[in-house]
């Protein structure tokens, strides 16, 4: 067994704590051998939310885990589907377009972010189009333009460019959807697509 593996973390007798009490936030640390830790952090984990492997290679590296023992326990999680990279891509891919607007190069960031390699975040976002993207973007425009009724015209275009602009999507997509969205309201909105006009004429 290699030293330090089978011990608890679990501190003697706090000052003002029972005996063995564990304090808030330390929680104690699994006990075994080195492959035994890794499944116990690991499941721990995934039952918080999944996790891609990268995130699990990680977090058994910040707890010393070596790493043959973490490419053992990975990689029979793997196996037996605990850990798939490409499933919760393509989950989050879905939930951040669909639930949350990201466009599409916002969601491959996320993903990215997760430790996923570029194969993977390219499949996942596949699904991710132009016209998805715009009938998205449309729907976030029209629900901001709710809120924004009271605002001066001009405002509210610059307010509704940059929601687009912070969830991800082209300058030009997104002048183009709100352009879109102002020529169908009343005479007020359509003198603010002519504002548009102008501004993406400069």
């Amino acid at each position: 067994m290699a030293a330090g593996w089978g011990r608890s973390s679990r501190r003697a007798n706090p000052p003002g704590g029972g005996a063995g009490e564990t304090p808030p936030g330390d929680p104690e640390q699994p006990l075994g051998d080195p492959e035994t830790v890794a499944r116990e952090i690991c499941l721990r984990l995934l039952t918080q939310r999944a996790r891609s492997r990268a995130e699990l290679v990680d977090a058994l590296a910040r707890r010393g885990v070596p790493a043959d023992a973490t490419r053992r326990v990975l990689d029979r999680f793997t196996e037996v589907g605990l850990v798939d990279d490409a499933a919760m891509a393509e989950t989050l891919a879905a939930g951040q377009h669909r639930e949350r607007g990201l466009a599409r190069r916002a969601v491959a960031a996320k993903l990215r972010q997760r430790g996923l390699d570029d194969e993977i975040v390219d499949a996942a976002v596949a699904g991710i189009d132009t016209d998805r993207e715009r009938a998205r973007a449309r729907q976030l425009v029209d629900q901001r333009r709710r809120t924004l009724s009271a605002l001066p015209g001009d405002v509210q275009v610059r307010r509704l460019v940059s929601l687009l602009a912070r969830k991800g999507y082209s300058s030009g997509l997104a002048y183009s959807v709100v352009r879109e969205a102002l020529a169908e309201g009343d005479s007020e909105s359509a003198r603010q697509v002519e504002i548009l006009d102008d501004v993406a004429s400069t």
